[in-house]
């Protein structure tokens, strides 16, 4: 295959990692399996632009992303649809996407499991149109992300320790979000101080990802509670796996959900792939499945799961 390593030096990994020993690790383990690579770095406020170009090249089959979830996102977004395959250099403080889809986030073992790989389908899901492999919600994510841009951080222990204070910062006064959600075809009125909904139901026992990228489905999850104590326990829930067991989480699965929205303001009360941008009045999510090429690990477990098979097991939750 014909790889084009496009790696962001201002990711958060990436700032304190040797480079020249990365670029060479790169082209010494994908010429070993018979790869052609190029390797380019390029700066964080670049890099949309140059993923943007290169997913036009007709000279590349697999692009590489070194990167955070918002790289990795862009790059998705991207190949979305297209002949090009999409790898992942977890490189970010969460890397979401690349522990769905079972990418060590070690670099040099991350390389050694890419270089040996294999290309396989996974979904991916659209809000109006727009892809993201993660998650959009509205509410009281939204509100931590808008407080956690008002603060500097330059590294990735600055990036968390911002995270934590944005929390604290949301919790102070709980946001009321009042939508009409239809999800497959029900309609319901809410009034709820978070949503988001995942591309895959997100599994048990972990931070908030999807454990199987071919499974077919949405995940849906709804919080009308209201007082400040619950909430914040489950939050807590959410990112040690616990969210199954906890009373204040409503969880459905679909294919097709759509939230209508006729709050004020609008701007910047959503988040797509951890990026802040304007809750519309109607927002259309869908699911695509196996709609992403991607270059993955051979012994990644999902290869030999059936499509489909989470939206099974969701059924009870």
């Amino acid at each position: 295959m014909r790889i084009l390593a496009l790696l962001n030096r201002d990711g958060g990994t990436l700032k304190t990692t040797d480079l020249d020993w990365l670029s060479a690790l790169i082209r010494d383990e994908f010429s070993v399996h018979g790869h052609e690579v190029e390797v380019e770095f390029c700066a964080g406020r670049e890099v949309v632009a140059a993923i943007e170009k290169a997913a036009k090249r007709e000279d590349v089959d697999v692009l590489l992303v070194g990167g955070g979830d918002g790289t990795v996102s862009a790059a998705a977004a991207a190949v979305f649809e297209g002949e090009t395959a999409l790898a992942i250099l977890p490189a970010g403080t969460m890397n979401l996407f690349a522990r769905t889809l079972q990418i060590p986030l070690n670099l040099e073992a991350a390389v050694k499991a890419l270089a040996g790989g294999t290309v396989t389908k996974v979904d991916v899901a659209t809000v109006n149109g727009k892809p993201f492999i993660h998650q959009f919600a509205a509410g009281l994510h939204a509100r931590m992300v808008r407080f956690r841009e008002r603060i500097t951080y330059r590294s990735r222990l600055g990036k968390m320790w911002a995270t934590t204070r944005a929390i604290a910062l949301a919790f102070k006064k709980l946001p009321k979000v009042e939508i009409l959600i239809n999800v497959d075809g029900r309609t319901e009125r809410l009034l709820c101080s978070a949503i988001a909904i995942s591309n895959n139901l997100y599994g048990p026992g972990h931070l908030p990802f999807a454990d199987n990228p071919k499974g077919g489905v949405l995940g849906v999850y709804v919080c009308t509670e209201r007082e400040i104590n619950r909430v914040a326990k489950l939050t807590l829930d959410i990112f040690t796996g616990k969210w199954r067991d906890n009373p204040s989480l409503i969880v459905k699965t679909a294919h097709h959900v759509q939230l209508a929205h006729r709050g004020k303001p609008r701007s910047n009360r959503a988040v797509r792939d951890g990026e802040l941008e304007l809750l519309d009045d109607l927002s259309k999510v869908e699911l695509h499945p196996l709609a992403l090429s991607v270059l993955v690990p051979a012994e990644a477990t999902y290869l030999e799961r059936s499509p489909g098979s989470d939206g099974e097991a969701a059924a009870s939750v």
